[in-house]
């Protein structure tokens, strides 16, 4: 418990401000106190209060204005199935000032839109805990301890239910070997007394889960997916202890604890596979928004090094970064090199130099020995942060199939009991010793979690597959829009080509030198900060690494630059205008930057647009898959033919306005074709949330960025490709879990009906059923 947070006075007054606290200190985030045996009273019981620290909210809380709300994302701790999603919102949804709460049943995202002036967070988690669940950020909720925990917690319970299960089939088997009357009655019901003692864990420890979560669906009003479940054991215990106590009774002297810790075993074993394989789904993306450390080794005033947490940064401060760890914040490096790896936040596979002066970027982790660094961004300032809030919304957001399975499976659970209770009553008339069996059976067989993960976890997978490759997905939603495209059109600068020129060749007055005309472009170019200006000096030191001796440079914005020489002659590089030329064209309609001196044209220096190096690969692959592709830009219609035609696009549309991109764009969705658009410039948004689907490529604009579904940041072409075909893999998937589950309850049910389905198989079948669809999703890691 932390003493130190502010109490709890009522749920609609805004919180204190917390007490003051050390500059180094880190508040620390307590365990839970399961209450009871934790799942008994379903109370959680934690320091809610530190929740409203305003430092710790900045972390997982960011402002909406100008409403005055708030959105925060958490994780929620005590989820077991997709129908403790529905009960978590419906607590929250309830409580004074929660205007949306949203949680996504793979992953246990929630992501909560609430009002400060009207409650509090800590008010909202106490609700939850109250019910069983647990409110934490995403970065402890992700920690290797919790994770430890919950791994602990669910192995233990699979332990007690596998070996209690093996105890009650010895006691058991004696009954399925030998004949009727051939082992005495008082040994019959000893062995029956001991399969009833060794059940209890089972029943009381081992199956808490699904009582917990049946109890607070039946607090709300609501049918959840254990409630099948925890009817079915309970019914059998109960049923079969009765004829333990008493065989004469009306429940006759028939008994399933061998069904019943057998069940339980493989639904525990499910679930717990389950557990596994939903964090390998979302590895990826909980790697990439956990990966900056807790807490690092900033400068003192006076000199030496302070562990401080990373939420007490402030920007001018310097920090050390020991080798291994990930940079906590953009900053400047102020040590002479280091490698970095950035794999997870640009996509560039291979570790990069840094030199002293260039910035580094929070998320990114520093491979060679301790180095410092300068910090000038932090917190949600930081492009980290930036990605981390793109990958939040994704993980957070139910796809629309998943939605339609889970309004689905509502209704399906009620019909599950009453055609239990049916089918118990029609069995009863015939064999009231085989009834109990056939309604366990029906109940168990046929609870809809399959149905629920067929969506999510393919998508899940796949979203994590891409981030591992340096696209990120903001919308799930979005891949099913993008396997159903069969259009790209592409913007040309920035997209397909660079978004920077490139030297394609020299021209020369008669009688001129050329390393002559290199070192003086060479030394004017030095003195801009002008990208092209920034090209040609790089390219003259690597062709005259002796650049001519001038002096008194000025510039012209737009224009180009002048200076002297030191006979006190000028000399001139930039545009003609500048250079005291005719107006003209360089050739092949290529634009040019020219070298002029007192005695008239010297040189010109013809760019081009630089070409992506896959671009043409990239649609060459997109025609094999049938789709067909356009090449939207506002250049010039030269240009753009010219870029089209060596990538291979098949249409052009040159020389469009923003206005006029955006009619193009719906001209062919009005021909019936479904739209994947890819650009990254800032005149790009419109036509980005106007196609069905889009990508941002590279380090786009942030307008383009919060207006596609897909970034790609390695800026690499074939990535729309692949991403294409992974989307195209997902939707294959997820109709193949869907029709599997379909088609196993369309199965399981007549045969459970009919009395040829055992409790104990149920089980194994709705395991297996559930494992299956998580098995078939996790391909799409590897896809």
């Amino acid at each position: 418990m932390n003493p130190a947070a502010p109490a709890l006075v009522a749920s609609h007054v805004p919180a204190p401000p917390a007490p003051a606290r050390a500059a180094g200190e880190a508040l620390p985030w307590p365990r839970a106190d399961w209450l009871g045996t934790h799942r008994g009273s379903l109370t959680v019981t934690d320091d809610f209060a530190i929740l409203d620290d305003p430092v710790e909210q900045d972390s997982f809380t960011r402002s909406l204005a100008p409403e005055g709300e708030a959105e925060s994302v958490l994780v929620v701790q005590g989820m077991y199935c997709a129908a403790c999603a529905d009960t978590v919102e419906s607590v929250l949804q309830g409580q004074p000032g929660v205007q949306r709460a949203q949680v996504h049943a793979a992953t246990r995202r929630l992501t909560l839109r609430w009002d400060p002036s009207r409650t509090r967070l800590s008010s909202l988690a106490r609700a939850l805990g109250d019910n069983g669940y647990r409110l934490l950020p995403m970065q402890h909720a992700l920690s290797v301890s919790e994770r430890l925990r919950e791994t602990r917690q669910a192995l233990w319970r699979l332990f007690v239910a596998g070996f209690c299960m093996m105890q009650v089939m010895m006691y058991a088997w004696p009954a399925y070997v030998t004949a009727p009357g051939e082992i005495p009655p008082d040994i019959t019901q000893l062995l029956r007394w001991a399969s009833w003692v060794i059940s209890l864990p089972v029943v009381f420890f081992a199956s808490g889960p699904f009582f917990a979560s049946a109890w607070r669906d039946l607090r709300h009003g609501r049918v959840g997916m254990d409630t099948p479940v925890s009817i079915g054991i309970l019914v059998t215990f109960l049923a079969s202890s009765a004829a333990t106590f008493d065989p004469t009774g009306p429940w006759g002297a028939e008994v399933w604890f061998d069904s019943l810790t057998m069940f339980v075993f493989f639904l525990l074993g499910g679930r717990y596979l389950e557990h596994k394989a939903r964090d390998r789904t979302a590895g990826a993306l909980d790697g990439l928004m956990n990966r900056l450390p807790e807490v690092c080794d900033r400068l003192k005033p006076e000199g030496g090094y302070e562990s401080v947490s990373l939420r007490r940064l402030r920007v001018g401060d310097t920090v050390r970064v020991q080798a291994g760890q990930a940079f906590p914040a953009d900053g400047e490096l102020l040590d002479g090199l280091a490698m970095v790896d950035e794999a997870l936040l640009t996509g560039e596979s291979h570790p990069v130099s840094i030199q002293a002066g260039q910035g580094v970027v929070a998320g990114s982790f520093n491979l060679g020995g301790p180095v410092r660094v300068r910090i000038d961004r932090i917190g949600a300032d930081t492009r980290f942060a930036q990605i981390v809030q793109l990958m939040e919304r994704a993980s957070t957001e139910k796809p629309r199939l998943a939605v339609l399975a889970d309004r689905v499976a509502a209704p399906f659970l009620v019909l599950v009991l009453l055609a239990a209770a049916a089918a118990g009553f029609y069995w009863w008339q015939i064999d009231h010793t085989q009834a109990l069996a056939v309604a366990v059976a029906v109940l168990i067989v046929t609870c809809p979690c399959a149905l629920s993960l067929a969506t999510p976890a393919a998508m899940l997978a796949s979203a994590g597959a891409l981030a591992r490759r340096g696209v990120l997905v903001r919308r799930l939603q979005a891949f099913e829009a993008l396997a159903g495209i069969d259009a790209v059109v592409f913007d040309k600068t920035g997209t397909l080509t660079h978004d920077q020129l490139a030297l394609h060749k020299v021209t020369l007055r008669e009688g001129a030198s050329l390393s002559e005309a290199w070192a003086l472009a060479g030394a004017l170019a030095e003195g801009s900060l002008h990208p092209v200006s920034r090209m040609l000096a790089r390219e003259a030191r690597t062709q005259q690494p002796d650049l001519a001796p001038l002096a008194g440079h000025t510039e012209r914005a737009g224009q180009g630059m002048q200076a002297l020489r030191p006979d006190g002659s000028w000399v001139r590089l930039g545009s003609a205008a500048h250079c005291g030329l005719a107006p003209s064209v360089a050739a092949d309609d290529r634009p040019a930057v020219h070298l002029s001196d007192a005695n008239g044209w010297i040189a010109s220096f013809v760019l081009q647009e630089s070409l992506r190096d896959d671009a043409a690969a990239a649609v060459a692959a997109l025609h094999a898959l049938g789709v067909c592709t356009w090449l939207l830009s506002g250049d010039r219609e030269a240009a753009a033919r010219q870029v089209a035609q060596v990538v291979g696009v098949e249409h052009v549309i040159a020389g469009a306005s923003p206005e006029q991109k955006l009619a193009e764009i719906a001209a062919l969705q009005a021909r019936g074709l479904k739209v994947a658009m890819v650009g990254d410039g800032l005149n790009d948004g419109p036509v980005l949330a106007r196609a069905d689907t889009s990508f941002a490529l590279g380090q786009a604009t942030p307008l383009a960025q919060s207006q596609s579904d897909f970034i790609v940041q390695s800026g690499h072409v074939m990535d729309v490709v692949n991403t294409l075909a992974q989307a195209r893999a997902t939707l294959r998937t997820v109709r193949q879990n869907l029709a599997w589950a379909a088609a196993y309850n369309v199965v399981s049910v007549p045969l459970a009906l009919a009395g040829y389905m055992p409790p104990w198989l149920a089980g194994l079948g709705m395991a297996a059923s559930s494992l299956l669809v998580i098995g078939n999703a996790l391909r799409l890691a590897r896809h």
